[in-house]
Formats: C-alpha cells, structure tokens, sequence
C-alpha cells in the first residue's frame, strides 16, 4: 500500500541545542523527495526523527493513517538504506535480503522465493550465495536496496546511501534507485548533501539550513527560479547584485547599484520587479562586453571554459563573474561592462 509521509511543525533538540525549528513536510504517496544540504543542516535529524531513532520536542509525524510521533521505531515498518549498507557479514547475499522477510514469520520456502526475485530485479541473482566481504561497494548497495524493497515497506528512506562509492557508481547507481523506487511506486525520503545526486534522483528537493526547510519544489523550479538568497547561492547563482528601481517607463525599469550603475530590466521578462531587489545572476547571466552599457567594471583574473572566458570583474559595489565571448579575450586591466543576460538571471526579495 502507498501512503503518505507528514511531518507538522516538527521541532527537535540534541539536549539544549535546537536542530529543527518547526519543520513541516508533506510527501506525496509514491513521490521521492530529498533533504538536501550542509552538515548540520538537521536533514539527517529528520531522517532520524521518521525511522524512530529520535523523538521530536514538539509537532507530529504521521505516515499514512499512522502517527509515528512516539512510536517505537521497530514498529514504525520503515525501509532504511545506509551510507555503509549495514549488511550482516556471516549470511550470504540471500539471506541479507531475506532478513526482514524471518522477522516477520515468513517460511522459509516464501523467504527464497521473495529474496530470488528481488535479487533479480537488482541484477545480482548470480552473487546469491556469496558473502558480503566477496562483493564490491556497488553490489553491496545494491544488496542493501534490495534488502529493504522485499519487504515491501510503506516508506523507504536513504540516508547518504552513493557517498562511499566512486564517481561513476554513484552515477549508475543513483539511476538504479530511481528505477526500482519508481517500479515500486514506494513513497520516498533521501538525505544527500550532493546537489546532482538529489536532483537527478527526486521528484522534489527541499533545500534545507539551520534546521529549516528554505525552499521545496521540483529541481527545474529549485535551479532556475530561487526563492531566496539562501537558495540562489547553493544552487550556483555567484552574483547577488543589491538594486532599486530608479524610473518606470511601462514594462521597462532602471535598477540602480548602491554605486550608482545602472541596468534596464523588462516586466515583461521578470514578472513584477519590487522597488527594492537582489538580481542573481550565474556568470552566463551576466555578459561581459566592452559597450558601455551595463555596470562598469575592470576585468581581472581570466579563465578559459572551452565555452566562453569567464572573468572576474571587479565594480565599485563588489566583485562579480562574467563570461565573454571565446572570439574576443580581454587582457586582466581592461574597462568593460557587465550586461545582464534575462534568461539566465533571476530577481530575488531584497535581503535588507
């Protein structure tokens, strides 16, 4: 059966120390959905807080029609994978799987049968009888993934699950999760501090800081439109330019720097444009150029992309990354200007 996951207006302490604040969370039956963050961001705490490992301060913590909030966490009949797959050294390959499935009374002719075929599904029928020391990292994870789909959880969740493994496993794996987690159609929860892991692998990411969620939302919406500062920074936005609108002229604004430079921006590109804001730009958003429109800057360190030249520039409000075109590489010491490029900016709540 797939049921939901809903966590309201949580908040959790490691002795006086508060890690979460209030943190609500609603996961959809059959979606997957991953905490993304630093360290100490309270994802794992969340993690921890739905397996039963910990117990909230104060809120609630429902999965389906159940309230886990002070259930016992052998009880909760929750799926887990983790960073270092926890598998049990002296059974085979089989009988990892099959754990789960004795625990809960199943013979032994039902535990082979469901161990085989979920052994199948994650391409390792032919390890069946090998020990966990005779496997490498990605067969181990693999194991661990399957050890927690046979028994046909409510919710599966992930702690870290690809960090112990290499660039390319991670990339193959992670593929691999999705798969089955979508075959399934289990309702889902991924800790991960990786941005492409998360991305590439959830139907929405909540970007997480400081025991809060800053913003939930599928990763297309999370890349190119940031609802803050927070965001924007994490998700690569390197230049966050403090602006107020000087003059309206119809779907047309000037937006000044605090040093006085100027830039047009259209309504008509950036929906309503607030008097006061913080335009995020990636160094594609903003186009280096020798026009004199723009924010003045001189140019300093130049580095070569194989797509453009990015360069650092420096302005009187701050210093920026642009890119140039690969047809026109500008010296370190040249005067140029800083042309935002709409398409790869976007306009954020004045911090102030």
């Amino acid at each position: 059966m797939t049921v939901s996951l809903t966590l309201d207006n949580v908040t959790a302490h490691y002795g006086s120390t508060q890690v979460l604040q209030d943190l609500s969370l609603a996961i959809a039956a059959g979606e997957l959905v991953s905490l993304l963050g630093a360290s100490g961001c309270g994802k794992t705490t969340t993690l921890r807080l739905v397996a039963g490992f910990l117990e909230p301060t104060s809120g609630s913590i429902r999965l389906g029609d159940r309230d886990l909030t002070r259930m016992p966490a052998h009880q909760r009949d929750i799926g887990l994978v983790f960073q270092n797959y926890a598998l049990f050294p002296h059974l085979s390959v089989r009988d990892n799987v099959a754990f789960g499935l004795k625990q809960r009374g199943l013979g032994s002719v039902e535990r082979k049968a469901k161990a085989d075929t979920m052994l199948e599904r994650v391409g390792l029928s032919a390890f069946a009888e090998r020990m966990p020391a005779a496997l490498s990292g990605g067969q181990k994870q693999r194991v661990a993934l399957a050890r927690a789909l046979v028994i046909e959880p409510p919710l599966l969740m992930f702690d870290e699950p690809l960090s112990n493994l290499d660039a390319k496993l991670r990339v193959d794996m992670r593929v691999e999760i999705r798969r089955l987690q979508r075959a399934n159609g289990t309702t889902s929860l991924y800790v991960t501090h990786d941005q492409e892991e998360a991305f590439s692998i959830s139907d929405r990411v909540a970007i997480m800081n400081a025991g809060r969620i800053m913003q939930l939302d599928r990763p297309e919406v999370l890349y190119q439109r940031p609802a803050n500062s927070f965001v924007a920074r994490f998700v690569g936005f390197e230049n966050l330019i403090d602006m107020t609108v000087t003059e309206r002229n119809g779907a047309s604004v000037k937006a000044t720097t605090p040093a006085g430079a100027s830039v047009f921006l259209s309504q008509d590109v950036f929906g309503a444009i607030p008097d006061r804001f913080v335009l995020a730009a990636r160094p594609d958003g903003l186009a280096v150029t020798r026009s004199e429109d723009g924010i003045p800057v001189t140019l300093g360190i130049r580095t070569y992309l194989g797509r453009a030249y990015q360069y650092q520039c420096m302005a009187q409000s701050g210093t920026y990354l642009g890119n140039g075109p690969l047809t026109e590489p500008l010296e370190p010491g040249t005067a140029a200007s800083l042309v935002p490029v709409p398409e790869q900016c976007c306009i954020l709540p004045s911090d102030a």
